[in-house]
């Protein structure tokens, strides 16, 4: 069968061209999967906007609520990189429920990906680096008080560490939290992940890969998770603006088929979000970002 991917118009929050965030990527995304042949137009899985009760199960309560009346001060506003408006309020509640309904069509079919997600730098109290709320946190919370996960290991391999992600899950032992990240990358004071590994800068494939293995072997001997929230962030990419590495598409490539192929011959479940990637060829990136559904496809069944 074909891959199961989620996706909603309304992730595109329709920035200016000139804003630092690419925000038409998610619409390009949607189009390169669709020009692969990944997905048809009426192929996508839908989500509906997040309700508060389940954004709240990670997030402060009192934080959620001033997201959702839009009233949000502005040093948060400046921290997360954008103004919470109500476009982009309906964005970051698309892409959470979009996160839980792919983590759950994981658990169906062995594998999904959403075409957003990976909004690792919220934490508990507010959201940072172009992160409003941590869908990844909220999805798996959902799944822990539904009963429908006992535990679920969080691989976060964008450049950037997933320290809102690690700040959430700090105590929680249902919830292990994995980063490998460019060591001298934002965010510049790091959270505590159950593990982390900062990779020195300039980083290429084949140093990469080695890297990758030996990490998921040793991930493999410390945690038998019930799924796998997966950030295949392209911002690994020797072009991307905001990356300290200098992989190639055929290295992320191999990156993906890696992870997959570890968790799927383990019988785990693997939900997969696009995490960040930028440039100024928003094109580029939604291609790149394309690479992880493609290579997911294979594992689909």
């Amino acid at each position: 069968m074909r891959l199961p991917i989620v996706h909603n118009p309304a992730y595109d929050a329709k920035f200016s061209p000139d804003h630092r965030f690419p925000m038409s990527k998610y619409r390009l995304l949607a189009e390169a999967i669709m020009e692969e042949g990944l997905a048809g137009p009426g192929d996508f899985h839908v989500p509906a906007p997040a309700p508060a009760s389940w954004v709240k199960l990670a997030h402060d309560p009192a934080y959620v609520d001033r997201v959702y009346a839009l009233d949000v001060p502005a040093e948060i506003e400046k921290a997360i990189g954008f103004e919470i408006t109500e476009r982009t309020v309906l964005r970051a509640r698309c892409a959470t429920a979009g996160t839980v309904l792919a983590a759950r069509l994981a658990l169906e079919h062995g594998v999904a990906c959403n075409t957003a997600g990976g909004s690792h730098h919220a934490g508990r109290h507010r959201g940072a680096g172009f992160c409003t709320f941590n869908d990844v946190a909220v999805a798996a919370r959902v799944m822990l008080a539904d009963g429908e996960i006992g535990s679920a290991l969080v691989l976060d391999l964008d450049v950037h560490q997933g320290d809102g992600t690690a700040e959430i899950f700090s105590g929680d032992d249902r919830v292990f939290t994995a980063s490998v990240h460019a060591e001298r990358n934002y965010p510049t004071v790091k959270q505590v992940s159950d593990y982390d590994l900062g990779l020195p800068d300039g980083m290429e494939d084949l140093a990469y890969l080695k890297t990758l293995a030996l990490v998921l072997e040793e991930l493999r001997e410390r945690v038998a998770p019930d799924i796998v929230f997966y950030n295949a962030g392209v911002d690994v990419h020797r072009d991307d603006r905001l990356g300290r590495l200098s992989l190639t598409d055929r290295g992320i490539e191999q990156r993906e088929r890696m992870v997959f192929s570890h968790f799927r011959r383990r019988g785990i479940p693997v939900c997969g979000v696009i995490g960040g990637g930028y440039s100024k060829d928003v094109e580029a990136i939604a291609r790149r970002h394309a690479i992880l559904h493609r290579v997911a496809s294979e594992f689909a069944f």
